[in-house]
């Protein structure tokens, strides 16, 4: 990742189609647009990769859980079970809605604990969000089995992890709905993107609908469609969809790429006995953007995240600390410092986030280092890599 490492005339073309019509609304100029529907393409696309029966393509990843939010009716006062190690946007996208975000612990998939999950049920949960963090499937088996028992919604955010499976069935197609990120770092991208997959029929009109202000997209003039319900823009642009359209078709390549790169890192880094990786349910359903692995204790993992980048390596996380991803340094959030009042705001009780404890998570975290796996790597890059691993972990024994 990310799939910009791959840009060329597959992408150009696809542009320059829109270009060549004028047409860069995703919506109507039927006849201009000379047959040219990349919006729609790339939604009818991606539902054939994944197996679900709908695709609603919109303009980001954070678009895409607002809509997935009000599509399944979650809005406001309802608790939504979430981890801690994610990027903001879950979050932000929750309290948008209304929702009251409610943390479980992750554990040593680097995503929602089952058991946690099940003790922070309460009566007025109403869904759980697993975050399918860098690439790999949080136990996502366990976790539905949890929400039909529990008849809560299942709601995936599956924005890092495109193209990752477990036994055979795709991240985002478990759940009520599943979302997609396809910003600039994702493995595929739109420059600006995002996508929600239901099979639910119901699910489906919704958030087509409510991503365009409300408009049902029946008939063929758009001035007389219909407003069922209030909605938002989080549309995407043709332009946009033009771009993700190539990338789509590279995912194969892509995630074989991945993978490829990532078993060559992790061979070295098998060698050291105060290595140890990820649990990843599915190993073969890994979409492989990223190696994580952990150390003895904080202490050591610190040193290494220091050796690796003094030494060259770049795209090596130390998430513990990092600004956007791990819920330890969201002060803003903890503090809920919004421009606006929020519902969260008229709340009798409102929860505090600065008290939130996640020991468990905690010590995870602490321990664990990510490694980006790049697409563009030369085999001459990635043996200058292998031999920076195994120096500084020789050198941190």
């Amino acid at each position: 990742m990310p799939g910009f490492e791959w840009f060329g005339d597959e992408e150009r073309k696809e542009v320059q189609d829109v270009l060549d019509t004028g047409v860069l609304f995703r919506y109507g100029f039927d006849q201009a647009r000379k047959g040219h529907w990349k919006a729609r393409t790339f939604e009818e696309e991606l539902t054939k990769r994944l197996g679900s029966r709908y695709a609603h393509l919109c303009s980001s990843g954070t678009s895409a859980l607002g809509i997935a939010l009000a599509a399944c009716g979650v809005g406001a006062g309802d608790e939504v079970i979430v981890p801690p190690f994610t990027f903001v946007a879950s979050v932000e996208a929750l309290l948008t809605a209304g929702a009251v975000p409610v943390f479980a612990e992750i554990d040593q998939t680097l995503c929602l604990d089952p058991q946690s999950v099940r003790a922070a049920i309460t009566p007025r949960t109403r869904a759980v969000m697993p975050v399918h963090m860098c690439g790999a499937m949080a136990r996502i088996d366990e976790l539905k089995t949890i929400c039909d028992e529990k008849k809560l919604l299942l709601i995936e955010d599956a924005c890092q992890s495109l193209g990752a499976s477990h036994a055979g069935k795709f991240a985002g197609t478990f759940g009520h709905a599943g979302c997609f990120s396809f910003d600039p770092v994702k493995t595929v991208t739109c420059g600006e993107g995002g996508a929600v997959i239901t099979s639910d029929q119901e699910i489906y009109f919704q958030a087509q609908a409510y991503a365009d202000h409300g408009h049902d997209h029946i008939g063929t003039d758009r001035g007389l469609e219909g407003h069922p319900f209030l909605g938002m823009n989080y549309r995407i642009s043709e332009m946009n969809a033009a771009v993700g359209l190539a990338q789509l078709r590279k995912l194969n390549a892509i995630l074989g790429t991945q993978r490829a790169h990532k078993q060559i890192l992790k061979q070295a880094l098998g060698q050291f006995p105060q290595v140890s990786f990820r649990v990843i349910p599915d190993e073969a359903g890994d979409s492989a953007t990223f190696l994580s692995f952990f150390l003895e204790d904080e202490d050591q993992a610190r040193r290494i995240a220091r050796g690796l980048g003094s030494a060259g390596m770049d795209g090596c996380f130390y998430w513990y600390d990092n600004n956007w991803h791990y819920l330890r340094k969201w002060d803003h959030f903890k503090q809920i410092k919004s421009l606006a009042s929020l519902p969260f705001h008229l709340r009798q009780a409102c929860p505090d986030y600065s008290k939130v404890h996640l020991p468990q998570s905690d010590r995870i975290m602490s321990r664990t280092l990510s490694l980006q796996i790049k697409l563009s790597w030369t085999p001459e890059a990635l043996q200058k890599r292998v031999e920076i691993i195994e120096k500084v972990m020789k050198e941190a024994k």
